[in-house]
């Protein structure tokens, strides 16, 4: 069996992130750079060009009169949102051409942009000056999946089956099989991407926040858009989902179910246009949540074992 050193090691090798987010950080992390020196890093890419200022003259930010020019969006965003903005469209890029074969993309966009908008909608509730960091940590929660999904197809449907058969937590299940689970997966992807120690962190600790050896807040609010965009893909109410949210999650992060409750629903509603805004060629169907009538059968990532069925068929 593969170990996880070895697995993320095979992926940063074969999928590496572009050149223009390496550009972008090494200039956020260097105190002599200029707003000026970002926005013409991001110049030099037509597509993330095109992707920021179309994201910058959103709903998501609601500034007044129209963003014309990359340097404008820098500065009325500020460079750290632009970087993790950058960083967002950087992965989902990423894994734009992954086979529709292996996973159901617009299924997995569909959650994990829900499970971001939640995460900056309560980041922003608390107060914290940089949601764009939640957005990116919560948007990007499941990225282990892909991983397994691409290089260990046989092994990952074998544990969603028996995660559906079961009951048991799909992170439980692979970690008995695998040694580790897909959080653990995302995040060491992410480290060995080198972005920010509290984003791969959060992703790699979010399934147990409690055992999060650092970024306490960071991993309970991904957590909680990890329960709530599991039970929003479901069909299930907020209300349900809250039920599940870890008692960690809810000491590190000062929030309540109330709030947390508003806080999806409001989510529900905004989604739309984000997942086009940051997901490249990212799906055009509704994103709101299914009805009851279409909702899938309750069960352990129903999604996600649909899709690898369809790989090994």
């Amino acid at each position: 069996m593969v170990s996880l050193p070895e697995l993320v090691s095979s992926v940063v090798k074969l999928v590496s992130l572009p050149e223009v987010y390496l550009r972008v950080r090494q200039l956020v992390d260097d105190p002599r750079a200029q707003m000026t020196d970002v926005a013409a890093a991001i110049s030099l890419d037509p597509d993330l060009t095109s992707r920021l200022l179309r994201i910058a003259n959103s709903a998501m930010f609601g500034f007044p009169g129209r963003v014309e020019t990359v340097a404008r969006a820098v500065t009325l965003l500020g460079t750290q949102q632009v970087y993790h903005l950058v960083l967002a469209a950087s992965v989902t890029r990423a894994f734009a051409h992954i086979s529709p074969a292996l996973v159901d993309m617009q299924t997995f966009w569909r959650g994990s942009v829900y499970g971001g908008v939640v995460a900056r909608l309560l980041a922003r509730r608390c107060h914290v000056a940089d949601v764009e960091r939640l957005f990116v940590a919560g948007l990007l929660r499941d990225i282990g999946h892909l991983v397994l999904y691409a290089r260990l197809p046989d092994q990952a449907q074998a544990a969603l089956q028996q995660s559906d058969e079961t009951g048991m937590d799909l992170a439980t299940v692979e970690r008995e099989l695998f040694g580790f689970d897909y959080a653990e997966v995302g995040g060491a992807l992410l480290e060995g991407w080198h972005v920010p120690e509290t984003l791969h962190m959060a992703v790699r600790y979010h399934v147990e926040p409690e055992t999060a050896p650092g970024a306490p807040f960071e991993t309970a609010i991904v957590h909680i858009a990890g329960v709530l965009a599991t039970g929003f893909l479901a069909g299930k109410a907020p209300a349900e989902s809250v039920s599940r949210i870890h008692p960690a999650a809810w000491r590190a992060s000062g929030l309540d179910p109330e709030t947390v409750t508003r806080t999806a629903e409001q989510a529900a509603g905004e989604i739309g246009g984000v997942v086009e805004l940051v997901v490249e060629g990212g799906p055009k169907a509704s994103m709101s949540p299914p009805s009851q009538a279409e909702a899938p059968q309750p069960g352990p990532r129903r999604e996600q074992r649909q899709a690898v069925k369809r790989a090994a068929s």
